[in-house]
Order: structure tokens, then sequence, then C-alpha cells
């Protein structure tokens, strides 16, 4: 069995990332923020929240995009349990929310740190006091990393890893980071690529080590592991994503048998997205002794919110339902505004306000604009969307009028929280008890 990490699986700063988060409560209500109750305004968030008012009767417009309380606590537990019972550090990927509260929720459940993709994600993280920081792209870009050197100054506790998957993008960063006097080296790990016509990554075990060599002629970069994304894997079956998952722990070993990390605390080995990371579980438990303790590193993110559309078809809860099952927490309120024909109806949300990339929307549940009874959407389809407008399907017999509102499902959790600066979340009855910011 691989040693255990030394490093304490709650990044050290969580308690200063959730006091830095609670100043979100006293920004200002106002029209930046869609659907919010317009009697609210120049109240602080903090203040509507305590307030409890209800989704449907308490002044919101629509559309309005709610998050279940209830269905986000549930998938938070679910994935902190997992990685518990599976050995695994957990840097979740922070893009889905570019929520500050939720990174809180998940760093105050055992999660090592939140990955990035891009610095300008790394730097509303640490505006947020994030101490730990995985950034899952090769970072070449000098201002970028004339930024990080000197966050990586002023703060000697903050942890920071990225990729390197190139001999030129390795050289680029030591040229970048010895301009800016960097005054600790930044740790690395190589990059596997998941195959011919995948992503980014070293195609070869080769080319990885000849990125380890410039990794060691750079005297600003330090390696630490490999990594890489198996969600890329080509033809992905759990036959073939294993097998790429195999040759990314048999490079680490390798690695480490070459000396490769030397300096180096502890070995990072990270994968994991949110369609395999049951298959990521089983081979990193079969990671070898290694010289240094091992930091098996998963990084999935979309569980927060789950989905009813791409996720909920794609997440090894389905091929493992005794481990548990995520729950979807989105539900996209929206009016019918016109009802032309006995076949169809149209509500006032579009591409501006739902995800759309992936799948449409699906029509959930009807609540009455006349009572407030709430039945299931049977015999309704969404058939597409305009920039402001849900195109509806009505089978005959179909109850809905002017004035009801839908609950949709939505698919794709990261392209849901992208488009809503601040979302209100919600208990089952309605009643709002916060709201999550974002920051795309």
């Amino acid at each position: 069995m691989a040693a255990e990490s030394p490093t304490d699986r709650t990044a050290s700063s969580a308690p200063s990332a959730a006091s830095v988060t609670a100043s979100l409560a006293d920004e200002r209500v106002d029209h930046r923020f869609k659907a919010l109750p317009p009697d609210a305004e120049g109240l602080t968030v903090g203040a509507l929240a305590a307030e409890r008012r209800n989704l449907f009767t308490g002044g919101f417009t629509t559309p309005v995009l709610a998050l279940s309380a209830e269905s986000v606590a549930h998938n938070l537990d679910l994935l902190e349990t997992y990685a518990e019972r599976h050995g695994l550090g957990f840097a979740p990927h922070g893009k889905t929310s570019m929520s500050p509260q939720l990174f809180v929720d998940q760093l105050e459940r055992g999660a090592w740190g939140i990955t990035a993709a891009v610095p300008h994600q790394a730097r509303v993280y640490r505006a947020y006091g994030i101490g730990r920081i995985f950034l899952a792209n090769e970072l070449v870009d000098p201002v970028a990393l004339r930024w990080l050197a000197g966050e990586m100054t002023a703060d000697p506790s903050f942890r920071f890893v990225c990729y390197v998957d190139s001999v030129r993008g390795t050289e680029l960063m030591d040229e970048a980071l010895s301009a800016a006097g960097a005054t600790r080296p930044v740790d690395v790990v190589v990059e596997l690529g998941a195959g011919e016509g995948a992503r980014t990554g070293a195609r070869t075990e080769a080319d990885c080590a000849a990125v380890a060599d410039a990794v060691a002629a750079a005297g600003s970069l330090r390696l630490v592991g490999v990594a890489g994304y198996e969600g890329e894997v080509p033809d992905a079956d759990p036959e073939r994503v294993r097998a790429w998952l195999r040759r990314l722990v048999a490079l680490a070993a390798s690695f480490d048998g070459e000396k490769r990390f030397a300096g180096a605390e502890e070995i990072v080995i990270s994968a994991g997205g949110s369609a395999w990371f049951d298959a990521v579980a089983d081979v990193f438990a079969e990671i070898p002794e290694l010289s240094l303790p091992v930091l098996k590193l998963l990084r999935s993110g979309a569980y927060v919110s789950h989905d009813d559309g791409h996720y909920k078809h794609l997440t090894p809860f389905n091929r493992v339902p005794e481990e548990g099952a995520l729950e979807p927490a989105f539900r996209l309120w929206a009016q019918v505004v016109s009802r032309p024909t006995g076949e169809q109806a149209f509500l006032n949300a579009g591409k501006r306000d739902a995800a759309y990339d992936l799948d449409l929307p699906e029509a959930q549940v009807v609540r009455s604009g006349r009572d407030g009874s709430v039945r299931p959407a049977t015999g309704i389809t969404v058939t597409g969307l305009s920039d402001q407008h849900t195109w509806v399907r009505t089978e005959a017999g179909a109850e809905l009028e002017v004035g009801d509102w839908v609950g949709m499902g939505l698919s794709h959790p990261c392209t849901s929280f992208d488009k809503w600066q601040l979302i209100p979340l919600v208990e089952a009855d309605g009643t709002v008890t916060d709201y999550i910011r974002t920051f795309f």
C-alpha cells in the first residue's frame, strides 16, 4: 500500500477562507443580481437571507434559478465520505461553481484544496483565502507567473501545484519566475496525456521524462508528482480508463525509482473528473510503496450540484450504487408568458438563464399561477431556447396556462452556475436560507 500523505486533508487556511468569505454577506442587493426581490434593493445579502423569504411568494421575479439546500448538503457529505473511504485526498474543481461559499463548504468537509484551470480562477481563490490550489493546466503567462511569485512570497503557507507538459512550457515558467524574483520553487506535476487526439499532456513516457529533465534544470521549479485527466481517454470505457490510470501510476513509480522527486515532501498523483472517479479510486488503491508518502488527489467538481442530464447519466455512482447517489440540486423556475395554441407555450427564460450546451432543460413540475399548487409537468416538453424564451410543446390534455410557473431541471452544472451571480439556496418548502455568490 502507498504511504499516507503527511499533509492534513483540510487546507491549512480554511478558517481564513471561511472568515473572508463571510464578508460576502455584506454585499448590497441591487439591479446586478437577476430575479431578486425589487423591494430588497439596498439590503445586504445577509439581511435578505435573514428574512427567510419564500421563493414563490417573497417577491422574486422570474426567471429564477434555485439551488436545493438539502441536495447540496447531501452531495457535499457524500463525496467527503467517498474520499475518506477510499483514502483519497480531494481538490474539487472550483471552475464548476466559482463560489467561495461552496469552496469553504468543501474545505470544511475535508478537501485538501481547490482545483483551478486558469489564472483568473486562482486569483479569485486567493482573494477568498484559499490556501492550497492545484492548477490543472500548464501556466506560461509571465504576468500570471509574476502574480504567483508575489503570492508565494507574501504567504509562506500558500501551497500551489500546477501541470507541466512540455519542455518549452517549463522553460517559459522558469524564465518568468526567475525574472519575478521568486523566493521559493513552484511545485509542478508532469501531465501524462490521455492518448492520441486527447486534450493536453505529454503523449508518451519518453516525452514525460524529457519534461521532467527540463524541470530538474529549472531553478524555480520542483517536480512533486504526475497527473492527468482520464475523462479524455479516447473511446473511454472502464478497461481503457483503468489502463491509462495504471500508466500514470507506473510513470510515478518510474520517476521515483529514478529519484526525480528529490526535494519533494510527498509524491502527488492526481486524476479524477466527474465521470470516472470510481476507476481512479480502484487504481489508486494499487499504488505501490514509494520512497515518499503519496498524496492521491481526486479533482471531481460537478458533484456539488450534480444535474438532471449529462452527469446524471455519467456519474460513477450508477456503476457503484452501493456507494450512494448524488442528487440534482438545480431547478430553474420560469413563467408561462404566452400560450398561443393548445400545442405550444413560451416561458420567460432562455439561453441567458439556462445551460443548453449539452442538453435542453427538462420540464419537471408546474406551480399553478392561480393557487400555488404543484403538479408534475406531464405532457410538457422543452423543445428549444431563444435568448429570452423557452419553447415548450404541450400534448393534448396538458394543463398549462399563462401565469403558471414551470420548474425545469438542467444539464451541465458548470454552465448553469456561470449565468447567475447570486443564486438563492432554497429549502424544500421554498424558504430561501442563503444566496450563493459566483465569480466568473
